[in-house]
């Protein structure tokens, strides 16, 4: 660690009875959310550690096995923004991240938003997908979760404000594990002076804020006392400034027109859970457009900030003041609404400086989705001076389907059997997490994954040999309802909505 942060004590500070009461209760209720039982420090932990709900992204990053067949799919994703922000956001030029020579471990994804790092030795470990860096003494299996910030706002008063992500801790045997480096949010630059980080430690017995051990450029270190749920603190004698993200979504409806909700973010890992959570349970559907989340210049709380649009469309608001929302339970977005579906440019722009923050351009093919009951794909008929677009995946379907039909006739109903060219076209939709999908969906074993792996460079073959694997087994039960019943909770939109297609297509 580079710099050590000026504390004004090093023992924890209590908070209020009330707030105690408060956080005592409130981890119980909260869906979604990991247990908030303390494990001390040197007993072991509990591995039947409560189960949560939070949302997964089919676009996570995971394990680096099969590296060679993934080198481009890697260097495609490395600005994409998933629920883990901070993973997809690279240090700023003032933020050098001293860790990267950390050794890097993927975690094992247990459904419910948990994560599980299995560590074999003595030694210091980065997680590849959260950031956070673990210092063990020995062998060790460590279990921990995402939390909302959002849950405990009354227990972060000021001079006190968030300083990264807040995560829930198991870990077996507990006394192997020495210290936790959290990952902030913030750019720190050369202004070292005038801060300082704590760390909120939500105890069985109260929350209380405890003193950091030492804090980095990227990372605040936290000496283990005990285990629950922890998460980064900052108090600043000057404006903070934090590195950013804007995350689009697009509101799917059978309305020619476009609405979109634009979100400015930091890259706080538990804000954009919250975001992601947020937009699942809205009224309306919604589906991700996969741009580049990175602001190329920092967000400033106070600093206004304005969202242009070109061709100009309805937006609303124009202007934001910029605040951290870690703490609030509703979070804000801009909506841009466009009549007409051409292809348009966004910006966001700081007013003081008239700089361009973030800039995006978006194109037919980012919003096209499938229609949920034609299985159709919505193109857009006003738009003029078009592109001839190149064949979709469901044309290219529906093409193939033509040369190939395989039905099965069982207790006098015909089914249908998934044909090469359909599971092709899933394989092509399935995300990075498709190994993990096939282990606990589709009851496949690693031992299958690998064996394909090793015969097939190509990252969709593997995909498609994988599925095809699956289909052969199910033998009858090959169909799409029966790949969509096991799929459902744990893929993409558009995956649900083609294989519906395929059930639809008699």
């Amino acid at each position: 660690m580079s710099r050590r942060g000026q504390e004004p004590d090093s023992g924890a500070e209590s908070l209020s009875s009330d707030e105690k009461e408060v956080a005592a209760g409130s981890e119980e209720g909260e869906e979604g959310e990991g247990s908030a039982k303390e494990q001390p420090a040197g007993e072991d932990s509990s591995e039947n550690s409560s189960s949560s709900s939070s949302e997964e992204e089919s676009d996570a990053e995971e394990s680096d096995r099969g590296k060679s067949g993934e080198e481009q799919e890697e260097k495609e994703s490395l600005l994409r923004c998933n629920e883990s922000g901070v993973n997809c956001l690279p240090p700023c030029e003032h933020c050098r991240n001293e860790n990267d020579q950390k050794e890097q471990v993927a975690p094992r994804k247990l459904s419910g938003g948990q994560y599980v790092m299995q560590l074999d030795a003595e030694g210091t470990y980065r997680c590849s997908l959260t950031g956070l860096i673990f210092e063990v003494t020995g062998a060790v299996k460590i279990t921990y979760s995402l939390l909302s910030w959002s849950k405990y706002a009354n227990l972060v008063e000021k001079p006190w404000i968030v300083g990264g992500p807040l995560f829930d801790m198991r870990c077996n045997p507990a006394p192997a594990l020495t210290s936790i480096q959290f990952p902030h949010s913030l750019c720190l630059g050369d202004h070292g002076a005038g801060l300082a980080f704590r760390v909120l430690h939500i105890k069985s017995e109260g929350p209380a804020i405890e003193p950091s051990a030492d804090y980095s450029a990227s990372h605040v270190k936290w000496l283990v006392s005990s285990l629950s749920p922890v998460g980064p603190l900052i108090q600043s004698l000057e404006p903070v400034q934090y590195h950013g993200a804007v995350i689009l979504y697009k509101a799917v409806d059978e309305h020619p027109s476009l609405s979109f909700r634009v979100y400015v973010a930091t890259n706080n890992d538990s804000f954009i859970k919250d975001i992601s959570r947020a937009v699942k349970n809205s009224n309306k559907k919604f589906i991700r457009i996969d741009k580049p989340p990175v602001c190329q210049k920092l967000l400033q709380k106070g600093k206004r900030y304005r969202l242009v649009c070109e061709p100009e469309a309805e937006i609303t608001p124009e202007e934001i003041e910029f605040v951290d929302g870690s703490l609030l339970k509703l979070k804000s977005y801009i909506e841009v609404y466009l009549e007409k579906p051409d292809d348009f440019t966004l910006s966001l722009v700081e007013l003081e400086s008239d700089a361009t923050v973030w800039k995006a351009k978006l194109r037919e093919s980012d919003w096209i989705h499938y229609d949920q009951n034609k299985n159709e794909q919505k193109r857009s008929t006003a738009s003029v001076k078009r592109r001839k677009p190149a064949i979709s995946i469901l044309e290219e379907h529906e093409l193939c389907s033509k040369k190939q039909k395989t039905s099965n006739t069982t207790g006098g109903i015909e089914t249908k059997i998934l044909t090469d060219q359909q599971l092709m076209v899933i394989a092509k939709l399935l995300g990075r997490q498709w190994r993990e999908i096939a282990i606990e969906c589709l009851q496949m074993e690693m031992k299958d994954i690998e064996q394909i792996q090793a015969t097939e460079e190509e990252v969709n073959m593997q995909k498609f040999k994988l599925l095809s694997k699956w289909r052969d087994r199910e033998q009858s039960n090959g169909t799409a309802e029966a790949l969509c019943r096991s799929l459902h909770e744990k893929v993409s939109y558009e995956i649900v909505q083609a294989l519906q297609g395929f059930s639809a297509w008699r």
